[in-house]
């Protein structure tokens, strides 16, 4: 009689550090445009005001509440990413995406080298990604 098949332990391929940085050049080209349009109106300052407050919109509305919601900022979605929770796989909320922006400070303030962290971690995780149990993963993988 044969035995049962044993699970297969499954690998989750995160994403590599070339990829994560793709997708934040993507998410910012549109603040930068905004912010371009601030400062080229500076004379009118109406327009500079909301066209700054445009950029401010573009981040809470792509990096928090897109990233936090659905897991896919602009970015992500163009590179086919997710940002999810590491313990539940899933996307982890508005809040705890603006949180985890917070938490990037960490990595910059130590000579930008948390943001070099997936470069040799497991999990291509930056501080920010440990601090809030957060991993960049593919898009289409059943996490």
């Amino acid at each position: 009689m044969a035995e049962p098949y044993a699970a297969v332990p499954t690998v989750i391929p995160y994403a590599n550090w070339g990829q994560r940085v793709g997708a934040y050049l993507i998410d910012w080209i549109p603040q930068f445009v905004l912010i371009v349009l601030a400062v080229v109106t500076i004379r009118v300052p109406i327009l500079a005001v909301l066209f700054w407050l445009a950029s401010i919109g573009w981040i809470i509305y792509n990096r928090f509440y897109k990233a936090g919601t659905t897991g896919q900022s602009l970015g992500k979605k163009a590179l086919n990413l997710k940002l999810v929770s590491e313990q539940t796989g899933q996307p982890i909320g508005a809040l705890m995406a603006f949180v985890r922006d917070i938490c990037h400070f960490v990595d910059g303030v130590i000579c930008y080298v948390g943001f070099l962290f997936p470069l040799w971690d497991a999990k291509r995780q930056t501080i920010a990604d440990k601090i809030v149990g957060t991993v960049v993963i593919p898009a289409d993988t059943g996490y």
